[in-house]
């Protein structure tokens, strides 16, 4: 394990930070905004919007982030690079800037399907080094990393040397995809900190609710479901309430040898959902004085 990453992982009010999507309908914006009002009473350090393959949710990725700010809370805005211009990343940042934008989860992106590869980038670490080139340190730049290993990487070795390549052209903290091995998270930090990327990496952690949904996800992306865990969801069958019980507890032990190994802060994937994460905060020490959706 390494604690190269943090100081000070007794600490009860461990920094957290949540993701959530744009919402497609006017239902779903006023249901995320109920969702951000519970959320944001934990005082996170920052709520990171995403954004869509090839920019498709780009306008309501925005305008989530502007909703954000507005509430008085520091927001994060994806940003992809994939068929991109400079020109069109250039407006974009000034955009942002001027919106009160402070931080940027940069990112390579996906194209949507049957899309061939096409910009000005071709990698994360090109997108970084130009938001640098063009911004000084005007925004944070978080970007991401795989414990697990990228799903399209050729090797571990090269998915590890992308990584550095990301911190070496000026990014100034990483968000991990999800995972539930923390020997993963560990391993990664410490093989990244011996090539010299010594940024605090914030493991991304994903609760669990759904198996079905949980399952679908990972296989999409990557991430590695153990067999133990698998077993004991398809065990449960349709009943619901057991999942949600046996996922709070797996994902709180997650949490708990993260933060015991020095993990720098929590960052969790809402999936637009605040009970969870409410819980697994109440949990961790870290409560708001409101109740779960």
């Amino acid at each position: 394990m390494s604690a190269a990453n943090i100081p000070d992982a007794s600490n009860a009010a461990c920094p957290v930070s949540f993701e959530y999507f744009p919402p497609k309908t006017p239902e779903g914006a006023a249901k995320l905004r109920g969702v951000r009002q519970q959320l944001q009473a934990l005082a996170p350090e920052f709520c990171s919007v995403t954004y869509g393959a090839g920019g498709s949710t780009q306008q309501g990725t925005f305008d989530t982030v502007r909703e954000i700010l507005q509430e008085g809370v520091a927001a994060a805005s994806h940003f992809s690079c994939i068929g991109a211009t400079r020109q069109s990343v250039r407006e974009q940042l000034a955009m942002l800037g001027a919106m009160g934008v402070r931080r940027l989860v940069a990112l390579r992106g996906d194209l949507p399907s049957g899309y061939g590869l096409g910009g000005e980038f071709h990698y994360a670490s090109d997108l970084v080094a130009f938001i640098r080139a063009e911004t000084g340190d005007a925004f944070h730049i978080e970007v991401a990393a795989y414990p697990e290993v990228h799903p399209q990487a050729r090797s571990p070795e090269a998915d590890l040397r992308a990584y550095v390549a990301k911190v070496q052209a000026g990014a100034d903290s990483a968000i991990t995809q999800y995972f539930y091995n923390a020997d993963a998270y560990f391993r990664f930090v410490d093989d990244a900190t011996r090539q010299g990327a010594r940024v605090p990496v914030v493991p991304g952690v994903m609760p669990i609710g759904s198996s079905s949904q949980l399952l679908r996800f990972s296989d999409a992306c990557g991430a590695e479901v153990p067999r133990w865990i698998r077993l004991r969801l398809q065990s449960y069958g349709d009943d619901v309430a057991s999942i949600k019980a046996f996922g709070l507890d797996v994902v709180t032990r997650l949490c708990e040898q993260l933060r015991a190994g020095g993990a720098p802060a929590l960052h969790f994937y809402t999936m637009n959902q605040s009970q969870a994460v409410l819980e697994l905060c109440r949990r961790l020490g870290r409560t708001a004085p409101v109740s779960a959706a």
